[in-house]
């Protein structure tokens, strides 16, 4: 037996054993209740710390690179806003230095006007004064028609000697102007020679080209020019391109293909040029006559596929159009950076393209820059967006976890309480039991069996 005294009166009072161990039991458990319950508040409250904590820490970070990152992005588009100003700045010298050309040229005209208008009035004034010493001499001469012609008759013998004179001067002239002619007759003769050999040269020429395009099949006179194009090109490409690329375009993927793709890059690598070509021509023969314009769409769609900025079509159709005769032609108002030379201009439309090309390289390099820097940025932008979402979607999985963890404790307590309430049930039933067997008697067990009562009392009485 166990003695409690009472905390309230101060009561002694004792227990067995089984009660008392029922009554321990009792406050451990509300002990540990609260201990569990203490210790899970605390963890829930030192988690919920350290979590604001990291979040503060990232949000900060965070911050402080997206002000960096905007700083450097307002600094590249200052220097876009400069460049863009320097271009319309270089466009507004040429319109100026155009307008003020323009501006002398029409000063120029202007006193040149005045200055005609001045003569002019100065020569009305010496003709005004010229006729006011006409009449003045005319005057005199009336006086003096004495003297006159005392005087003409010396001026006539003087001029009989001066005739004479120039006659035998114009025999001399006309001399030498028979000479000139002579000269001259010769001269054309010479040339008249020389011009009928170079076209019959020509001719010649006509007639070994026209016999060579007989003996060739469309392919062939098509590879010819090719074939001329790319010598022409070869003869000078260690001279004027040797960074050029400039090859065959053997790629079909796409159903068609170019003939020729040239391109040139920097010393850093940056393309600054690239040019589709299509070279045509046909026998004199064909009955089906091509137009240039027959083949701008698909040479278009060429140069697109293929990623090039212009398309030229060197071309020996229209043998007799003024237009494709006249040089370079600049069909853009039909299709982009598009153009059509004949074979001649071959070289000099590269050289043309790849000088003015050159001119905008500077400008097109500092811009690639700014692109680069600008895809930085993004991916920079997108690196950090990835991150967020990802320690998100782990704040998220930890969260969950935690809160799984916490529903199982939950669940083990409940559990345990049941575990407990079954455990305090059978001490209850064990102890029931135990009165049961402490109260069993012989009385109790032979109550409602006189028989066996009647076995007992026949022992009882025998012993």
């Amino acid at each position: 037996m166990q003695e409690i005294r009472c905390p309230r009166c101060g009561e002694v009072f004792q227990v067995d054993e089984t009660g008392y161990e029922q009554i321990a039991q009792q406050v451990r458990d509300k002990e540990f209740d609260k201990e569990l319950e203490r210790r899970k508040k605390e963890l829930l409250a030192k988690h919920e710390q350290e979590l604001e904590i990291i979040r503060l820490q990232e949000e900060k970070e965070y911050t402080a690179n997206i002000n960096k990152k905007e700083a450097e992005l307002y600094d590249k588009k200052q220097k876009i806003i400069e460049l863009q100003a320097q271009l319309e700045s270089n466009e507004k010298e040429k319109s100026l230095a155009i307008t003020t050309a323009l501006e002398e040229k029409s000063l120029e005209h202007n006193k040149e006007t005045k200055e005609f208008e001045s003569n002019l009035k100065q020569k009305d004034a010496e003709i005004s004064e010229r006729d006011k010493k006409i009449a003045e001499l005319q005057a005199k001469l009336e006086n003096s028609k004495i003297a006159l012609k005392l005087a003409v008759s010396e001026a006539v013998d003087k001029k009989n000697e001066e005739l004479s004179q120039k006659v035998t001067e114009i025999a001399d002239l006309r001399g030498e102007l028979k000479n000139k002619e002579t000269e001259s007759r010769l001269n054309e003769k010479s040339l008249q020679e020389q011009y009928e050999e170079k076209l019959k040269l020509k001719d010649e020429q006509i007639e070994y080209y026209k016999d060579f395009k007989a003996r060739q099949s469309t392919k062939m006179i098509g590879e010819s020019l090719e074939q001329h194009c790319l010598t022409q090109f070869n003869s000078i490409r260690m001279t004027a391109f040797p960074n050029a690329y400039f090859e065959k375009d053997n790629d079909a993927k796409t159903g068609s293909k170019g003939d020729f793709i040239y391109r040139e890059c920097a010393e850093d690598g940056t393309e600054f040029i690239s040019i589709m070509f299509e070279m045509k021509n046909e026998a004199d023969e064909t009955a089906t006559k091509h137009k240039n314009e027959d083949f701008f769409k698909e040479l278009d769609k060429d140069r697109n596929e293929k990623g090039c900025e212009y398309a030229i079509l060197v071309s020996l159709l229209e043998i007799d159009s003024e237009l494709y005769n006249g040089g370079i032609v600049d069909v853009s108002y039909k299709y982009p950076k598009m153009y059509v030379v004949r074979p001649q201009f071959f070289i000099p439309i590269i050289t043309l393209l790849r000088n003015a090309a050159k001119n905008s390289l500077r400008y097109k390099q500092e811009l690639q820059i700014i692109r680069n820097q600008q895809i930085d940025i993004q991916n920079f932008e997108e690196n950090m967006n990835s991150f967020k979402k990802g320690f998100a979607n782990n704040y998220r999985l930890a969260s969950e976890k935690f809160k799984n963890a916490i529903d199982e404790i939950d669940k083990t307590i409940d559990h345990l309480q049941k575990t407990k309430a079954a455990l305090l049930s059978s001490e209850n039933n064990l102890r029931l039991a135990n009165d049961k067997v402490d109260g069993l008697s012989i009385k109790k067990l032979t109550k409602n069996a006189p028989s066996v009562k009647a076995m007992f009392d026949s022992l009882d009485k025998d012993k």
